[in-house]
């Protein structure tokens, strides 16, 4: 008899494993994100979700104690029991911080869901990887070793960290490319060719005093 064929769920999984990551950022805001895990590790992505205005459901049969006031403080919903499959129903994300077992059973729910899931240092329950972050004046930078090296990860962001601009440097590239966006836009400037243009803006901004703009 001939094997019947896959799902798209089941031949998206297989084919993943040899396929580059597509790098996105998500806006979570007002979004349900389920975290499972009451853990360092789980308080630590807790503590990342706050600032993005998620709606966060915490399951796990106990809380350390700064996730448990993290969670009073921004009114995530919190399960104090075991991980059960219905849990990441309605789920935009799943972030599994719980021992490898868990980790597996929330990954099969959510395949089977098709909601991504972001398995800490369990690279086998894994559809989507989080990276090593750098915040400075608005820019966000993201490093990932695609979930195999996350302690690399965690070097090359400190790296970054210590070539980028400072934050009033950085905030002047932002403020001057913001400015001339809208021109571009107006006048169909093409992507390939506002980079160039970019560039020159911002030497500018380096010019001497005496050309009346700030250096």
């Amino acid at each position: 008899m001939a094997d019947a064929p896959a799902t798209h769920n089941q031949a998206s999984a297989k084919d993943a494993g040899g396929s580059e990551l597509l790098p996105l950022f998500l806006k979570l805001g007002g979004r349900r994100v389920l975290l499972v895990g009451g853990g360092p590790v789980a308080t630590s992505k807790a503590e990342s979700l706050a600032a993005t205005g998620a709606h966060v459901d915490v399951v796990a049969p106990l809380l350390t104690p700064a996730l448990s006031a993290l969670a009073a403080s921004r009114g995530y919903r919190v399960f104090a029991r075991g991980f059960e499959p219905a849990d990441v129903d309605g789920a935009w994300l799943v972030i599994a911080a719980a021992p490898p077992e868990v980790n597996r059973a929330v990954a099969d729910a959510a395949e089977a869901r098709q909601i991504f899931v972001v398995a800490v240092d369990d690279l086998a329950s894994a559809s989507a990887y989080g990276g090593g972050v750098v915040r400075r004046a608005g820019v966000t930078f993201a490093i990932s070793t695609e979930g195999a090296a996350p302690a690399l990860a965690g070097l090359l962001r400190e790296g970054l960290e210590a070539v980028i601009p400072d934050e009033p440097v950085l905030a002047s590239w932002v403020t001057e490319a913001k400015s001339l966006r809208p021109v571009w836009r107006a006048a169909r400037v093409p992507m390939t060719e506002r980079r160039p243009l970019l560039l020159a803006a911002l030497n500018r901004l380096y010019e001497t005093p005496a050309s009346g703009r700030v250096p």
